[in-house]
């Protein structure tokens, strides 16, 4: 028979990259982890993972049994919220992934708050580079973006354009662009935080998206410009690449709600202000499986309702 403890090996084994890993996060030894996979693969008479002297990598069958392990323990753990009538005494632990810089200005300071409102919930905040899609192992993940997954929920929190900014100084000594072409002459700073192409910027004019019949659709068309720029810098980091371009090194396109304070405190100018970049909204992506949680509902609209209240975004 299976018992609760087979469910979390199975769950810490997909999740760590190696048999010692999987022992510190359920607190025993190696030897008695081996052991305890050993007795479970006996169990169910069938290898659930491939050991070797450095790395454990699990068998399409581990993965299939570790994935549902993971929904039943979801589904035990969210069983005494079904019986609640209000979220006024959430328990239990919610775990939110989020980016770095995203996560650190916006959504550490709104859990804080939301912890002070559930004194009884337990909050775990991962913060990654590329929270989506590491983190298959979270209730919650924060994303900047569009996402095309079928097997999770993405919700909307928030508008968030994308703008292009630049230093005073910067415009002083170089010019300002007045067209997409123009780019191509400046030097430009580019982040790279996953596998997108963000070298390719894609633009329009806002007035083309209200064009209905044929002469209007091939207006449209022409008030749509794609600029494949060649970076002077690159980082990895949103911050970095943003404070690059306070220092006068560049044009930087950059998320609305970490640019707006910069702008506000005359450090960065948007620049093609009449031009409109690909929007990326603020998300919230929920497995299935956890969608209906309480915890995880209440944490949702606190979200919408916190980001609903900043200036910087529209909703």
């Amino acid at each position: 028979m299976l018992r609760i403890e087979d469910l979390q090996l199975a769950v810490a084994l997909a999740q760590a990259p190696s048999l010692s890993a999987a022992a510190r996060a359920l607190n025993v030894t190696p030897p008695a982890l081996s052991m305890r996979l050993r007795k479970l693969e006996s169990t169910l008479d069938v290898a659930l993972a491939v050991r070797t002297a450095r790395r454990l990598s699990l068998t399409p069958e581990g993965e299939r049994f570790a994935r549902e392990a993971a929904a039943l323990l979801a589904g035990l753990e969210a069983l005494p919220q079904s019986f609640q009538r209000n979220d006024r005494k959430l328990t239990g632990t919610l775990r939110i992934a989020a980016p770095f810089g995203y996560g650190r200005q916006r959504i550490a300071p709104m859990l804080a708050r939301f912890a002070r409102l559930h004194p009884a919930l337990g909050l775990r905040l991962d913060l990654r580079e590329t929270p989506w899609p590491d983190r298959h192992d979270s209730d919650v993940v924060s994303h900047i973006g569009t996402v095309r997954d079928s097997s999770w929920v993405a919700r909307t929190l928030a508008f968030n354009e994308r703008w292009l900014c630049a230093s005073p100084g910067y415009l002083r000594v170089h010019g300002t662009p007045q067209e997409p072409r123009d780019l191509l002459k400046h030097s430009c700073i580019s982040i790279r935080e996953n596998e997108e192409d963000v070298t390719l910027w894609h633009l329009h004019r806002p007035a083309a998206d209200a064009a209905t019949n044929t002469e209007d659709a091939a207006r449209r068309q022409k008030m749509r410009e794609t600029v494949r720029i060649a970076p002077a810098y690159t980082s990895n980091d949103g911050t970095v690449a943003r404070e690059w371009a306070e220092q006068g090194l560049g044009l930087v396109l950059r998320s609305e709600w970490d640019a707006a304070e910069a702008i506000a405190r005359g450090a960065l100018v948007r620049v093609l202000a009449d031009w409109a970049f690909d929007s990326a909204p603020v998300t919230a992506l929920v497995p299935t499986r956890q969608g209906r949680t309480a915890r995880v509902q209440a944490l949702l609209r606190f979200f919408e309702e916190s980001l609903g209240k900043l200036p910087a975004q529209r909703s």
